[in-house]
């Protein structure tokens, strides 16, 4: 009877792990297709581990032993808890500021957070909660957000672009600034700044960080500037 229990235990906890590793693939493929740092191994392991190591912490508050001559109190979900802790370090390191002050990796990082939450959650026993939060996760990142990007508000839609750009004379400076105004082009900041050339000309080097609603490519916004006359060198990123 005994042994029978054990099998039990340890077919429970195989399921529990598979189930994790399973959720956790999701998580995985999606980092993959984006090319981003945390992909399917990386997601797998902390699922996983995360899954052992709550069941770990619930089995062994439940199954120690009780003692007369002390009172043990056990949380079941105390090692648990610890996880999300430590699962913080692996989040900060692939959160990275960029040598133009943008910010990536926070939603790799959430990701990993979320991978450890399946883990804990399978692990507890909330197996149709984990498959839930899988599921609207997914749906929001492949689906609701590229909606609203499309159709949703225009602020949104908009998206960040690094604009510099060289102009032959400081007279076109406020041309250049009106051109955007028109053709709605908002300035979130502005750097001018003078290059000495040779002949004792002077170019005028502005560094701009733009928003605005623009193709995928940006070739048309490309093109559409390539047309000023008065711009000598143009250099474009995208930030989001």
């Amino acid at each position: 009877m005994e042994t029978l229990l054990e099998n039990m235990i340890t077919y429970e906890v195989g399921i529990k792990l598979v189930i994790a590793a399973t959720l956790s693939l999701v998580i995985g493929i999606e980092r993959e297709l984006k090319k981003k740092p945390v992909g399917l191994k990386t997601s797998l392991v902390i699922a996983t581990f995360s899954c052992l190591l709550t069941i770990i912490s619930i089995e062994t508050a439940y199954s120690t032993p009780s003692r007369e001559d002390i009172n043990i109190t056990m949380d079941p979900l105390r090692l648990a808890a610890q996880i999300v802790s430590g699962i913080g370090f692996l989040g900060a390191g692939v959160i990275l500021r960029r040598g133009n002050d943008s910010i990536s990796g926070l939603t790799t990082a959430a990701m990993i957070w979320g991978a450890a939450g399946i883990g804990i959650a399978v692990g507890a026993g909330f197996y149709m909660d984990a498959t839930l939060a899988v599921i609207i996760i997914v749906f929001g990142i492949e689906i609701l957000s590229p909606f609203l990007m499309k159709i949703g508000p225009k602020r949104i839609r908009m998206r960040e672009i690094l604009l510099k750009v060289q102009i032959d004379d400081d007279k076109h400076t406020e041309s250049f600034l009106l051109f955007l105004k028109n053709n709605n082009i908002i300035i979130e900041n502005i750097r001018i700044k003078d290059i000495p050339l040779k002949n004792d000309n002077v170019l005028h080097e502005l560094d701009l960080r733009l928003s605005l609603i623009v193709s995928d490519n940006l070739l048309s916004f490309y093109r559409s500037l390539r047309t000023l006359s008065y711009i000598e060198k143009i250099e474009m990123e995208i930030l989001n």
